[in-house]
């Protein structure tokens, strides 16, 4: 196995933050809709939301890094599935906050947590740290889910 390399996981960690950024960039002028609804009582404050996904998409350019620098040989099918699930992860804030569609986000959400799951387990099995890095990124999944699903219950 391969140690991990500056390189790949600059170029990762960028990759991934470029992703969440853009669609951060994108749901901007959307927010106010957002602010104005009616939350569940364990939804945090505003200031939370682009710390914590800094952090998980630090994490998630890591692992991909580390499965990448790994040199297996499913590293391909395994990177393959990753992007999937960040193009999946992209298009959920400009379904939730951009069209305000909060049932079929919640529905996409579901999907993007299976998506990960799924990267979770291909990467564990080649780097078990790259699966690791994963974890918190898939707890925040569930908490979103019931943040996003109790924003659909508040606000039909």
């Amino acid at each position: 196995m391969k140690k991990l390399t500056f390189k790949s996981a600059a170029v990762s960690i960028l990759i991934a933050l470029a992703v969440g950024g853009l669609s951060s960039f994108l749901t901007r002028g959307e927010m106010a809709e957002y602010e104005a609804a009616a939350k569940p009582a364990l939804a945090p404050g505003p200031t939370v939301f682009p710390v914590v996904w800094s952090v998980l998409f630090i994490l998630m350019g890591l692992a991909a890094a580390l499965v990448y620098d790994s040199g297996a040989r499913e590293r391909g099918k395994a990177l393959t599935l990753y992007a999937v699930q960040l193009a999946v992860n992209f298009a959920w804030p400009l379904i939730f906050f951009g069209l305000g569609r909060y049932l079929l986000a919640f529905f996409w959400l579901v999907l993007l947590f299976l998506l990960v799951l799924a990267t979770f387990l291909r990467f564990r099995r080649i780097r078990p740290a790259a699966g690791y890095l994963l974890l918190p990124y898939l707890l925040w999944l569930a908490f979103a889910g019931y943040l996003n699903f109790s924003v659909w219950l508040l606000n039909r």
